[in-house]
């Protein structure tokens, strides 16, 4: 995310406990942080799918998700 974005949520989350915010800057804030949550779960589950487990007999897997 580019960093002038996370500058604003910041800005809002600040303001939003300061002084109030708008309707459009709740809307802008609400904007703002489903891109960053969307962004954020990106990158993680890509971390996670890159995760390989290494037995002790050195055989190595990748990190599988459980499904029950």
């Amino acid at each position: 995310m580019v960093k002038e974005k996370l500058d604003r949520i910041n800005f809002l989350a600040k303001k939003s406990k300061a002084e109030g915010l708008t309707p459009e800057e709740i809307q802008e804030q609400a904007a703002l942080r489903k891109e960053y949550l969307e962004e954020f779960r990106r990158g993680f589950r890509a971390q996670l799918e890159n995760i390989v487990i290494v037995d002790e007999e050195g055989n190595r897997k990748p990190l599988k998700k459980d499904i029950n």
